[in-house]
């Protein structure tokens, strides 16, 4: 699995699976993904059920920075966030409690 379809598929799959949990988010997002598989996604949880678009919209409140296959272990299960975070593999730059939010939806 990619982050491309993690994002694109997957995230949205729940957002409108619990739009609740873009509600309670209540800000915009932006992933920056790096490696081969990496890329920029804005998580836009202000909308109802929450919105996802690539590329940065540069309204962001929290920035998460992770390399492609950190992305795609924390999403599977084999990498916990706290853990990520800790050991320098996630970067925020922002609103750190949204990060904690942000799980949520991860």
């Amino acid at each position: 699995m990619k982050p491309k379809e993690i994002v694109e598929v997957e995230i949205v799959k729940k957002l409108k699976a619990s739009p609740e949990k873009a509600s309670a988010v209540n800000a915009v997002i932006e992933l920056q993904i790096t490696g081969a598989d990496g890329g920029t996604w804005t998580i836009d949880c202000t909308k109802p059920g929450g919105e996802i678009s690539g590329g940065s919209k540069g309204a962001a409140k929290l920035t998460v920075t992770m390399s492609d296959a950190d992305f795609t272990d924390m999403f599977l299960g084999k990498l916990k966030p706290q853990a990520a975070f800790l050991t320098g593999k996630v970067k925020v730059k922002g609103d750190i409690a949204l990060a904690l939010k942000l799980g949520n939806i991860i």
